[in-house]
C-alpha cells in the first residue's frame, strides 16, 4: 500500500465512523428518517457489490490483509474460489435488509436483524469494514427495533408530522 492509498483509507475509514455516529443519534431521535437511510445504505451496498462482484471479483480478495486470521484464512482459501456466487448471495441478503426497511411490523424487525447479524458477521474484516462503524450500526438498527412504530416508511401518521417539524 502507497502513501495515497493510506490516505484515502483513513478518510474513508474516518468517514465512515461519522456516518456511523450520525446513524445511530438517528436511529435514537428519529428512527425512521435512519430507517431511510438503512434502505439507501444497504440498497447502494447490494448494488456496488454485485457490480463488484461480477465484473473484478478479485478486489474482494484485498479484505484479506485487514482481517482477522479465520476470516484471512477464508478469504485466502475458499471464499477465493466462489468469490462471485458468495457476493451476489450477500448482494440479495443486502436488498432484503434494504427492502424490509421500506415495509412494516415483522419486516421491519427482520431487515433490522438482518443488519446486525451482516454487520456483526463483517467486524472481523477489521479496518476493512471501518471497524467499529458495524457495532455503532449494529446498535442503531437494535434501537430502530425498540423505538420505531415499524409502519411503512412511506406512512406518516400524526406523531411522525410533529416530529417532522
Amino acid at each position: 500500500m502507497n502513501y495515497d492509498d493510506s490516505y484515502f483509507l483513513l478518510i474513508a475509514y474516518c468517514a465512515s465512523n461519522i456516518a456511523g455516529l450520525l446513524l445511530l443519534w438517528a436511529a435514537v431521535k428519529k428512527p425512521k428518517h435512519a430507517r431511510l437511510v438503512f434502505f439507501v445504505l444497504f440498497g447502494w451496498a447490494c448494488w456496488i457489490n454485485y457490480t463488484t462482484g461480477q465484473q473484478h471479483p478479485q478486489v474482494y480478495l484485498d479484505y484479506a490483509r485487514f482481517s482477522i486470521g479465520i476470516y484471512k484464512d477464508f478469504i485466502n482459501g475458499w471464499f477465493k474460489n466462489h468469490i462471485q456466487v458468495t457476493v451476489t448471495i450477500i448482494a440479495i441478503g443486502q436488498a432484503l435488509i434494504a427492502l424490509g426497511m421500506l415495509l412494516n411490523g415483522i419486516w421491519v424487525k427482520m431487515a433490522c436483524v438482518g443488519v446486525i447479524l451482516f454487520l456483526l458477521a463483517i467486524a472481523p474484516l477489521g479496518v476493512g469494514s471501518a471497524f467499529p462503524f458495524s457495532i455503532t450500526v449494529s446498535i442503531a438498527a437494535y434501537f430502530i427495533i425498540r423505538k420505531d412504530d415499524k409502519s411503512y416508511l412511506w406512512k406518516i401518521d400524526g406523531t411522525y408530522k410533529k416530529s417532522l417539524t
